[in-house]
């Protein structure tokens, strides 16, 4: 590729079109959160789905219910400074610089893109961005359900406060009493039964669509209550893959949600961490860790889904660090964030034989920024793939990367991005 400028001309990407195909879905990774380079290869590569590829929804790693109250504004609503202000977790789980590249995107192009949320509200940090929505609704439709809710709110603002992501609410949930903890999953377990019970009230009410997208914050709720239990297990060193694998199934489920309420001819770019794109099972040192979103999209859409991984080939990485971070919900020792974490810049080993990064720079395109088709990735006398390993965040996974990623873009360097306050 000639450079990561999402301004200039798209010609060095047409090799992505063979690789992407008929695929209705396409979902673009990153190898770390918070890198500048991968949010602009990202735009890149977004402009060419869009404008070469007909590609028409971008549905990001960002909170389902949240997704609603930002596409307005991506559509030109509003002012351009007002975006703290329409979506507050935007700051946050999303690359600024993207948001206003699509806002004047478009604006100005003839191929303008629908935005979509598919995450958990706030990362797994919060209730009330997906049931707030839901209670709007409610006073019209089942007013006396409203106590319910807001039982659920009492308990979960009591403990969340602040909390931006799953690092910070899984400690404070830890928190809780036994009994408030069983009396929050009860509440959202009664909740969607009294939901899901008044569907034909609702759609007479207020539509087909408002029930469906109510219904759907109810149950984003109900995956972020059992990913507190998760993640404080994981912060704890006992966690099970198929408990993190429940956000997975949420995000591709929230996917598949979009993609059926679509018009035929619409196709939607995905972008999340290469973790959650990956089209195999995540493991680290031969443990199972989670079965991502990308594997149950492959299950479920087969040829109708790819996954094109972002890596790099520099030295370092900004890490998110728990312990620098604090723990307690709503704090963060050195920037009030909320998120629990700190992003620390991390010096990185060497990838290893067997990894994309180590061919690369043994191909002597360690310095370009490439794009590397996987379909016919190169195997052993045995047929294994000889690539075998690719970083993600300040580690590296072992996996048969042919088999996770149908391509990998790989940039020279990586920036910390100059936005985020954490």
């Amino acid at each position: 590729m000639s450079s990561l400028d999402p301004g200039r001309g798209l010609d060095d990407l047409e090799p992505l079109r063979e690789i992407v195909g008929d695929a209705r879905v396409v979902a673009v990774g990153e190898g770390a959160h918070f890198v500048e380079e991968f949010s602009a290869a990202r735009r890149r590569v977004l402009r060419f789905l869009a404008e070469r590829c007909g590609f028409t929804v971008l549905a990001f790693e960002f909170g389902f219910s949240e997704g609603f109250a930002l596409d307005p504004w991506l559509q030109g609503e509003g002012d351009e400074g007002e975006l703290a202000a329409v979506c507050p977790g935007s700051s946050v789980w999303l690359a600024t610089d993207l948001l206003h590249w699509l806002r004047r995107h478009n604006r100005t192009s003839a191929n303008p893109l629908r935005f979509a949320g598919i995450d958990l509200p706030t990362a797994g940090g919060a209730l009330r961005p997906a049931l707030e929505p839901v209670a709007r609704s409610l006073r019209e439709v089942d007013p006396e359900a409203l106590p319910l809710l807001e039982s659920v709110l009492e308990i979960s603002d009591g403990f969340l406060g602040d909390a931006a992501s799953g690092a910070a609410a899984a400690p404070a949930w830890a928190a809780l009493g036994t009994a408030a903890q069983d009396a929050l999953t009860a509440g959202l377990a009664r909740l969607l039964l009294r939901v899901r019970a008044a569907e034909p009230l609702h759609v007479a009410c207020r539509g087909r669509r408002d029930f469906d997208v109510v219904r759907r914050g109810v149950e984003a709720a109900c995956h972020a209550d059992h990913m507190f239990r998760a993640m404080n297990s994981l912060l704890s060193g006992r966690t099970s893959p198929m408990d993190l694998s429940v956000r997975e199934i949420f995000m591709a489920e929230s996917v598949r949600w979009h993609l059926e309420r679509a018009a035929p001819h619409e196709r939607v770019v995905v972008m999340a961490h290469n973790n959650h794109i990956q089209q195999t099972a995540v493991e680290f040192d031969g443990v199972l860790t989670a079965l991502p979103m990308g594997q149950h999209l492959r299950l479920a859409l087969g040829e109708d889904y790819r996954a094109l991984a972002l890596t790099h080939t520099d030295d370092h990485v900004p890490e998110m660090s728990v312990e620098a971070g604090g723990t307690e919900a709503g704090t963060d020792t050195d920037t009030g964030s909320g998120v629990g974490f700190t992003l620390v810049d991390t010096r990185l080993a060497d990838p290893g034989s067997g990894s994309v990064e180590a061919a690369l720079d043994g191909a002597g395109l360690g310095d370009a920024v490439t794009l590397t088709d996987l379909r016919r990735s190169p195997a052993d006398a045995q047929g294994r793939p000889l690539l075998r390993r690719i970083r993600t965040q300040s580690a590296v996974q072992s996996l048969s990367v042919p088999e996770a990623f149908d391509a990998v873009l790989s940039v020279p360097t990586v920036t910390r991005d100059g936005a985020v306050p954490f």
